[in-house]
């Protein structure tokens, strides 16, 4: 059986030499098209419970505490609340979140090109996860609330919780292409400084 499949299995085998720049393309589109979605009021207002209650966050906020009042649907547009979150920095704080997103994006990308700057763009891709993975811990929204059905808090995650969860995906492919990079720059220092002995070594040889 194994006969029948050795040149697809062969071909999987060797399919890690397109999969690392291919994870470094997805985890690029996501920052990239995300990041730019950080500009819509509708996505600026969705992160709200979010940076509210992160003790890393919550200090961008002019009225954290108030939130609960002012949350919308998505789709739906409610000028009220529009403007209370104008005044609570939600739009000024998401388009500050989502230019450092497009930037960490750009510089992932980048890294098909640059090793110097794809090492940059993968370490943060890879930290980045860690600070929306605490969101599970911080945020009550995260978990399906108390309200009659007998699933609810942990382990149930909402719409919002399971999303935040999908990035522990995010986590691993950050830290594989963090490894390809780092690898990437030592092997190509090695072979800088092979070529330097090596031309020492031919500018000392006696001439004959």
């Amino acid at each position: 059986m194994i006969g029948y499949l050795r040149l697809p299995l062969s071909w999987i085998a060797h399919s890690d030499r397109v999969g690392i720049p291919l994870m470094r393309v997805a985890i690029a589109i996501v920052f990239l098209w995300i990041g730019a979605l950080k500009f819509a009021p509708y996505e600026a207002d969705s992160i709200t419970p979010f940076v509210a209650n992160s003790p890393f966050m919550s200090f961008f906020y002019e009225h954290p505490t108030e939130y609960k009042a002012h949350l919308t649907h998505e789709g739906e547009l409610k000028p009220a609340e529009r403007t209370w979150q104008t005044a609570n920095n939600t739009y000024g704080f998401s388009d500050g979140l989502g230019t450092m997103e497009i930037t960490i994006g750009l510089l992932t990308l980048l890294g098909v090109f640059s090793r110097r700057w794809g090492i940059v763009g993968a370490t943060l891709s890879f930290l980045t996860p860690f600070v929306t993975l605490s969101f599970l811990i911080t945020t009550p929204e995260a978990w399906v609330p108390a309200l009659g059905d007998a699933q609810h808090g942990f382990p149930y995650l909402s719409g919002g919780g399971r999303l935040v969860l999908k990035d522990v995906m995010l986590l691993a492919g950050g830290l594989l292409i963090m490894a390809d990079s780092a690898r990437a720059c030592l092997e190509a220092r090695h072979f800088a400084k092979l070529q330097t002995m090596t031309a020492s070594k031919t500018s000392i040889a006696p001439a004959e």
